[in-house]
């Protein structure tokens, strides 16, 4: 309770141990109950490696000491509990993910899905792990990130200014992925107005000519303002046709949905409207979310800074990134969980959103109690280890958001909990 927020109300955690260990305890009270975790674990890239974990216990567990998956071209991948085996630097890391991932999945809903940040070191890598325990065809798509831009690199020969984040479903039957609203109102082709502009909106002229699939249901004479009769490709017959039946084509008359002009000819059109369908219903305009994303590291960082001074964090993610994901993998009411926390962006994010669209998702974030260098900024803000800096974000942005929100029943709090032990050796 000491390090808790607002213990009796919140339905947020803060989980500080061995990730390993915290879920294999959630799988009890949260076994296929998570609509959405997103992860940022470790890029393995020489220095950011810390959980060194019994491999031989935890691979027995699930898979046998030497684990082959099997690739497209026939090959096989293998990687081994005995850190000398199939190269050290990859098989450990692989040891240490293989476990986690594999007891994540049990915590998804049939609904949910997970998103996985990762660079080039290991994403090929991670891939073969994630087709073997969510199945290749669970496979939603491999988002590429913008990460950084300008003249500051450190690449030696390509200025490498991405990397990515896996995404996979529980069940590619069962998932629910969100679309991305249009946003109508801004859209420049809705640039025309009728009698029904406050229901409706403004609308656009799409023609109701339609050179493509031939049906003969659908070529059939319209009669024009002066009296004169029309075909599709102003001739009976392929390869035009019109896209509305004769049946929908008298509706749109009697509802006013379509329009007719004379240009050295007639043309019909259908008039798309911003609010609603073509069967003059409400209607949100989506449009599939992109693979290719701009979220720039300088954004994470400032996002901190915003919230933390000084620098006492390394690589922070954007907090408008995992509200991407959020927007994409979760609903309003889901619980998200994070257990590679860090600074506990997730956590700002969620908290965030829940305040922009008057949300109720909650957060469960998990964090190794990783020790700061005594000789870095964190640890000379008396931020002794990851865990105090994440704890001290949440409050500090739940703070900020509950001030700037008009919801003042928003839930900006969270339980921590702590393991009694852990197998961090560094």
């Amino acid at each position: 309770i000491k390090d808790s927020k607002n213990w009796d109300s919140t339905q947020n955690l803060y989980i500080e141990g061995d990730n390993l260990e915290v879920l294999k305890l959630l799988q009890k009270s949260y076994y296929n109950k998570v609509k959405m975790i997103y992860i940022d674990p470790p890029y393995n890239t020489g220095n950011d490696f810390v959980y060194h974990d019994n491999y031989k216990d935890n691979l027995n567990n699930y898979l046998e000491l030497t684990h082959q998956i099997k690739i497209e071209n026939g090959e096989t991948f293998k990687f081994s509990s005995n850190p000398e085996t199939n190269g050290k630097y990859h098989s450990n890391w692989l040891n240490m993910m293989y476990p986690r991932l594999k007891l994540a999945k049990n915590l998804l809903s049939d609904k949910g899905v997970i998103f996985i940040s990762i660079d080039d070191n290991e994403v090929n890598n991670l891939k073969k792990i994630c087709d073997e325990i969510f199945g290749e065809s669970n496979f939603i798509c491999n988002f590429i990130r913008k990460n950084k831009s300008g003249s500051g690199h450190d690449s030696k020969n390509i200025a490498i200014e991405f990397d990515y984040v896996l995404c996979y479903s529980k069940s590619i039957e069962n998932v629910t992925i969100n679309q991305e609203p249009v946003n109508v109102e801004s859209d420049s082709k809705y640039k025309f107005s009728d009698d029904y502009v406050k229901e409706r909106g403004k609308y656009y002229l799409r023609d109701l000519d339609y050179k493509g699939s031939y049906s003969l249901k659908m070529d059939y004479p319209i009669k024009t303002p002066d009296g004169s009769m029309i075909y599709a490709g102003n001739k009976q017959g392929k390869p035009n046709t019109w896209r509305w039946s004769q049946e929908k084509f008298n509706w749109g008359i009697e509802n006013d949905f379509i329009e007719f002009k004379n240009n050295n000819g007639w043309k019909v059109y259908i008039k798309q409207y911003q609010f609603v369908n073509n069967k003059n219903e409400l209607f949100i305009r989506e449009n599939p979310y992109r693979a290719l994303i701009n979220f720039s590291n300088a954004k994470g960082s400032s996002d901190f800074k915003d919230i933390i001074e000084g620098n006492v964090f390394q690589f922070p993610k954007p907090v408008n990134l995992i509200q991407l994901f959020q927007r994409i993998g979760a609903d309003k009411n889901s619980i998200i969980l994070d257990f590679f926390s860090g600074s506990a962006t997730t956590a700002h994010s969620v908290m965030q959103l829940n305040s922009e669209d008057k949300g109720n998702r909650k957060f469960i974030m998990v964090q190794l109690p990783e020790k700061t260098d005594e000789k870095s900024e964190a640890f000379k803000a008396d931020y002794k280890n990851i865990c105090e800096i994440g704890k001290e974000r949440i409050r500090r942005a739940g703070d900020k958001i509950l001030e700037e929100s008009e919801d003042q029943d928003l839930d900006v709090g969270f339980k921590v909990f702590k393991l009694d032990s852990s197998n961090l050796t560094k």
